[in-house]
């Protein structure tokens, strides 16, 4: 059976760093309180002028040289993103511009706050399964510093910039003791009826502005904690799999405590979790990404391991995907 292998990946952060101490200068906080909470202790954030697209390509670029590649092998860019350059046309068409992928395949963006990348990475897997494509560049990135509103301290002190991609390729020759390696399952889900606990209170349709992130901190918490707790349960089964055979969780990095729950629920030691919420805080579709290039580049995940990956946003929409490595 055809199946999508993920054969590199490649992150971008940008250059300035936004600790706990520094927002306490702009709004009523303080490093004890916001690690306590989150345990996020800095973030980055984009520079004046360094858009999505920027900081996509860049991490795509990395991914591309890891595999030995240029944008001309790439077949597809599905690019996940809740902060687009601008409302039309998508952010992904820049990405394959910057990259020379020309006269070939397509590009898009997929909006599903932060479990997009997943969203992406299913999207393109299935475009591998079918055959319409060999490889795909798939990448989550966001720039929430502009949708900030920098005076809310329940949500300016969660929220950071940068992007993680990774490339898929098709793999029609998996034998021996590589037979189940590639994207094993993965697993989507929305309810719609949650969306105003987690949104953006502005847009072209509605307001014509832009508008700011708003959250029900505790709620998102507690749906989060079921949602994703009920999706990785669902992962497992789909492949006669147990928590046990878990090598690493690389989970969307929200919120140091909501994976603290989920290495409860999974009963796995804190070391078989992949965490850079406190150095990246929330980058929403970029998170997973991120964190994945960051285990692979300092030898932690290796060729054969199980991971699982599983997010949550809002919508509400929450996903998880199994991984051989």
């Amino acid at each position: 059976m055809r199946r999508s292998r993920i054969i590199s990946c490649g992150a971008y952060l940008p250059e300035n760093v936004m600790s706990n101490d520094d927002l306490a200068k702009i709004v009523e906080t303080s490093n004890e309180w916001i690690e306590q909470r989150t345990g996020i202790k800095s973030r980055h954030i984009a520079a004046k002028g360094e858009a999505t697209s920027d900081m996509a390509t860049r991490a795509a670029q990395r991914a591309l040289e890891k595999a030995g590649l240029t944008g001309l092998d790439i077949d597809a860019i599905i690019l996940a993103t809740a902060t687009p350059d601008q409302t039309f046309p998508a952010t992904a068409v820049t990405v394959q511009d910057n990259i020379g992928m020309k006269d070939h395949g397509f590009a898009f963006d997929i909006q599903a706050v932060c479990s997009g990348f997943i969203y992406a990475l299913a999207t393109a897997d299935n475009f591998i399964k079918s055959g319409q494509i060999k490889r795909a560049l798939v990448i989550g990135a966001e720039r929430f510093s502009n949708i900030i509103d920098w005076t809310d301290r329940g949500t300016c002190v969660l929220f950071g910039d940068g992007a993680g991609a990774v490339i898929l390729e098709a793999d029609d020759t998996a034998q021996g003791t590589n037979k189940d390696s590639g994207i094993l399952s993965t697993h989507l889900h929305s309810e719609g009826a949650h969306r105003g606990l987690l949104y953006v209170d502005g847009g072209p349709g509605t307001t014509q502005t832009t508008g700011h992130v708003r959250m029900n901190g505790k709620e998102v918490f507690r749906h989060a904690v079921t949602r994703m707790g009920e999706v990785v349960a669902e992962a497992l089964q789909a492949n006669n799999l147990q928590a046990s055979d878990i090598q690493w969780l690389v989970p969307h990095q929200a919120n140091k405590r909501i994976i603290d729950s989920m290495l409860e629920k999974l009963h796995l030691p804190p070391e078989r979790a992949v965490i850079t919420v406190a150095q990246h805080g929330n980058t929403s579709a970029a998170s997973i990404p991120m964190a994945l290039a960051a285990a692979v580049e300092d030898g932690r995940i290796r060729r054969g391991d199980l991971i699982l990956m599983e997010a949550m946003g809002g919508g509400f929409t929450w996903a998880a995907s199994l991984v051989r490595w």
